[in-house]
């Protein structure tokens, strides 16, 4: 690999470029590179693949009722009509067209005083609503830069990929382990854990010669990529079956996992 593809992927637009951070002079350079150079082309796959790990774990759905809410008020709003009305010629109709026009003038304002009433109180409503939406817009910026930090870390080349699969107990186990020992840091994927009783859960450790480090509980309730504590210098990563809660100490003939780190 030349210079330039490695300065290239270590300037950032690849990842930049996944989440549409990118301008157009750099989409065109990315997409030009991307098209050109073979090792390009693999590292954006693998950053595709790494994103939707990512991205399981910090989506976020939209507000999902201000949209219905225009909608109602739009529909519920009355259409006014004004008949036209014919002129009458003759003089002793004027006094009637006059009553009449005394008593529409007087329910239209009562009407549109009541819907300036009701619009007042709309307007409350909406400016609420997109103060909420600004605290949404916020916040979802806060998890792009998340997403952004952990998609930058799983494409870490001192970070390596563990696969962990259950033995014959729990054939259906299976849990991604991401490990950085420059940067001393771990996180785990889980993608799959067969269902346990309720009074039992599965616990990951990390085995150092002679002791096993509790890295914390799995649930797959919670499946979404997380950091785990990071163990100087560990052998391996062990999964078990343990009481609900959690245990001190791994009871190892319960092991329904491992995977070498060395």
């Amino acid at each position: 690999m030349n210079d330039k593809i490695t300065t290239f992927l270590n300037s950032g637009l690849l990842e930049k470029y996944l989440i549409g951070e990118t301008t157009s002079g750099e989409t065109e350079m990315v997409e030009t590179y991307i098209a050109k150079y073979p090792e390009v082309q693999n590292t954006y796959n693998t950053l595709q693949y790494n994103l939707e790990i990512v991205a399981k774990s910090n989506a976020i759905e939209a507000p999902k009722n201000l949209l219905d809410n225009i909608l109602d008020e739009l529909d519920d709003a009355p259409v006014i009509k004004i008949a036209d009305t014919n002129r009458y010629k003759k003089w002793y109709k004027f006094s009637i067209a006059a009553s009449v026009a005394a008593l529409f003038f007087a329910a239209t304002s009562v009407y549109f005083y009541s819907e300036n009433q009701k619009l007042q109180g709309d307007t409350v409503v909406v400016d609420e609503e997109i103060f909420d939406l600004r605290d949404d817009i916020a916040e979802n910026r806060k998890t792009l830069d998340e997403v952004m930090r952990q998609l930058m870390k799983l494409n870490n080349p001192e970070t390596a990929k563990y696969i962990i699969n259950g033995n014959d107990r729990a054939k259906d186990l299976k849990t991604v382990a991401y490990i950085n020992p420059k940067e001393k840091t771990s996180m785990i994927d889980v993608v799959s854990l067969p269902e346990l009783p309720e009074e039992q859960c599965y616990q990951i450790w990390a085995e150092m010669k002679g002791e096993m480090i509790n890295l914390g509980v799995l649930n797959e309730a919670d499946r979404q990529l997380r950091s785990i504590p990071y163990t100087e210098n560990a052998l391996a990563l062990n999964i078990t079956i343990e009481p609900k809660g959690g245990n001190d100490i791994a009871s190892l003939e319960n092991k329904v996992a491992e995977v070498s780190l060395q």
